[in-house]
């Protein structure tokens, strides 16, 4: 499978290089950071009115010093979607002074059973 040579590339290449199906929907996060905690608040009530799909989380990172909607959303991991959703994210945060700042999936989930890292060691890097 060929990807553009972009970070949504490389990312979608390193998945499918883990085994990952990226053929299937998965739980994909969104990262939209706000500096501002009423900004952040704000985005976060509107966005649960919106029609968009998907579950939200919003809490302080305390490593960056913002604020941090997580907007999960069940897709199927393909290059267009993925910028698509993260253009739409990033002009939605823009509004409320915020921005995206990457995406990502959990390791382990529905359809991707192949993806096994025995030999992973947890760390304090480690963002699972």
């Amino acid at each position: 499978m060929q990807f553009p040579d972009d970070d949504n590339g490389k990312m979608l290449a390193a998945m499918a290089d883990a085994g990952i199906d990226l053929t299937k929907a998965l739980d994909v996060d969104f990262f939209l950071v706000f500096d501002d905690q009423r900004d952040a608040e704000s985005a976060a009530e509107e966005l649960t009115k919106s029609e968009m799909e998907g579950e939200m989380e919003l809490h302080l990172n305390d490593d960056v010093g913002k604020w941090e909607l997580i907007v999960c959303v069940n897709m199927v991991p393909d290059y267009s979607a993925i910028v698509e959703q993260e253009v739409e994210l990033n002009s939605f945060a823009g509004e409320f002074g915020g921005a995206t700042d990457g995406w990502g999936v959990m390791q382990h989930q529905e359809g991707d059973d192949e993806f096994a890292d025995d030999e992973h060691e947890c760390s304090d890097d480690c963002k699972h």
